[in-house]
């Protein structure tokens, strides 16, 4: 059965660029973005790997760990680890898991037998603190990932998590939110002291709460 939101992630043990991986223990309290690729060497998969590196900090000040995939080995990625620095000018200081055996690709549905029967697909999980898997993606072999999309969806994540308001579309941080429907307008007085325009009454715009 494919992975849903909710599931907790899979617990695995893995080699990597890094050493031996014990997922949960690795994860500790952090979220993570655990992001898969079809194959070493391949030039969507550089500029992607590069450009997670270049974002780094932007993950760490979310309180994020990043951790890449691929079925090839160990040596293979840091041999790897070379090219990316050289064309993409940034070398990932994250860990490649080296899932030669498919271990955690089978555990996370990343082998997708219409598309490649061998190699990942180009997913993408986000992980809360809780283990539980807040966000799935699925990108075609022929399309590089949107790495700032993923860092607005972990800033609404971390902002719903703790405030009663759900995000709307192509929301950025700072920006205004909605009250979640569960919430009574006289709780709403209460819990929004910024306010509240009423658009409609299951529509309640409101400043983000945190900012």
């Amino acid at each position: 059965m494919a992975l849903q939101l909710g599931d907790v992630a899979p617990d695995f043990t893995q080699d990597s660029t890094q050493g031996t991986i014990r997922f949960h223990d690795w994860m500790d309290d952090s979220w993570v973005v655990l992001f898969s690729h079809p194959k070493d060497f391949t030039p969507v998969c550089t500029t992607e790997l590069g450009q997670v590196e270049k974002l780094r900090r932007e993950f760490e000040k979310r309180h994020c760990k990043v951790i890449g995939l691929s079925v090839d080995s160990v040596e293979d990625h840091r041999a790897w680890m070379n090219d990316i620095q050289e064309t993409q000018g940034a070398r990932p200081s994250f860990p490649m898991l080296a899932d030669k055996d498919r271990t955690v690709s089978n555990l996370f549905g990343m082998i997708h037998p219409n598309a490649d029967d061998t190699a990942t697909v180009r997913s993408v999980f986000i992980i809360g603190p809780d283990k539980k898997v807040k966000l799935t993606l699925t990108y075609p072999a022929s399309t590089g990932r949107n790495f700032d999309e993923v860092l607005r969806v972990i800033d609404s994540l971390q902002l719903t998590a703790t405030h009663r308001v759900a995000t709307p579309a192509n929301w950025k941080q700072g920006e205004d939110c909605i009250i979640v429907p569960a919430v009574s307008s006289d709780d709403a007085r209460k819990l929004f002291p910024k306010g509240f325009r009423e658009v409609k009454p299951y529509l309640r715009i409101t400043p983000q709460p945190n900012a």
